[in-house]
């Protein structure tokens, strides 16, 4: 399954009590539409995400970066500490795919990217 979102904060490598590390990170997905009376409506759905491959992963994925995840998708659900019923969006992560940097990674990418001048175009 594939799903695409914009990463909500710079992801972590969380190590684990057995040794094992993984890539952790959350991504929002927004949804608009217009409900029959024509009244434009936006949700957001929040889900956490695991990548257990490799801890590189964590460099590439940033704050405010949409990114194209394939993997599988599960739910959380667990009773909190207030004796309430709760549960969460989780998406195991098989690969990555950064589809675009934040404005700020893209302002670097450009400036880091533009060495030529004008007259160095072959046309």
């Amino acid at each position: 399954m594939e799903i695409i979102g914009r990463v909500t904060k710079d992801a972590e490598v969380r190590n684990l009590k057995d040794g094992r590390q993984v890539v952790a990170f959350s991504i929002a997905i927004n949804d608009y539409y217009k409900t029959k009376t024509g009244e434009k409506k936006e949700e957001t759905t929040y889900i956490s995400c695991s990548y257990w491959i490799s801890t590189k992963a964590a460099d590439r994925v940033k704050k405010g970066s949409i990114i194209s995840l394939f993997g599988r998708i599960g739910l959380n659900a667990y009773k909190g500490m207030d004796g309430e019923f709760h549960a969460n969006l989780t998406f195991h992560v098989n690969a990555i795919k950064v589809v675009a940097q934040s404005k700020k990674g893209v302002a670097l990418e450009v400036e880091s990217g533009a060495t030529g001048t004008k007259n160095d175009l072959p046309f």
